[in-house]
C-alpha cells in the first residue's frame, strides 16, 4: 500500500494507476489516512535543506581513496598456489621420464675398456680435496651465499614497507 502510495505521490505509475490509487484514497479511510501522512512526510521532505559538505572534506576523501589505491601494485596478483602446482607437475614428469629411461636402459650390453697409458699419473683426490681448491670454493659459496641472502632481505624488507 505504502509503496502504491509513494508512487502516486512521486507520479512514477501509470495514468490507469492513478486513477485506481485516487479512487481508494476517495472510498477507503485507511488508504486517505496513509495518503495524507505520506503527502506531509514529502512536504517535509521538499522543506529541508541539505548542507553540502565543505570542499576541504572532499578533498579529503578523494586524497583518501588515491592514497590506498597507490599503496596497491599495478601489477596482477599470482596465486602462489599456482605456481607451486605447476613446479611440481614438471618435477614429477621429469623424474618419471628418467626413471623410465633408467628402468630400460641395458647394462649388460654396454661394455667399457678403458686402457691409460702406463707413464700417465692421475692427481690423487686427497690434493684436489686439501689444497687451495677447497679454499676457494668454500669463499666463493659464502660470497654467493651473502649476495643471495642480502636480495632475499631486501625483498622481504620492501613487501612488509609495501
Amino acid at each position: 500500500m505504502e509503496e502504491k502510495l509513494w508512487n502516486y505521490i512521486d507520479g512514477t505509475c501509470t495514468p490507469a494507476e492513478q486513477d485506481a490509487i485516487a479512487r481508494l484514497i476517495e472510498q477507503d479511510e485507511v488508504y486517505a489516512k496513509k495518503y495524507h501522512e505520506l503527502l506531509a512526510l514529502n512536504q517535509e521532505f521538499a522543506a529541508m535543506e541539505l548542507d553540502e559538505p565543505p570542499m576541504a572534506f572532499t578533498y579529503h576523501v578523494m586524497e583518501t581513496i588515491r592514497t590506498e589505491n597507490a599503496m596497491k601494485p599495478l601489477k596482477a596478483a599470482i596465486d602462489k598456489r599456482i605456481i607451486l602446482g605447476i613446479g611440481i607437475f614438471f618435477a614429477v614428469t621429469i623424474l618419471a621420464l628418467l626413471g623410465f629411461v633408467f628402468a630400460n636402459i641395458d647394462v649388460s650390453a654396454v661394455k667399457v675398456s678403458v686402457s691409460l697409458p702406463s707413464n700417465l699419473k692421475l692427481p690423487g683426490a686427497n690434493s684436489l680435496i686439501s689444497g687451495p681448491f677447497v679454499k676457494w670454493f668454500l669463499m666463493s659459496d659464502v660470497v654467493l651465499a651473502l649476495f643471495l641472502g642480502d636480495a632475499y632481505l631486501r625483498r622481504k624488507k620492501m613487501a612488509k614497507q609495501a
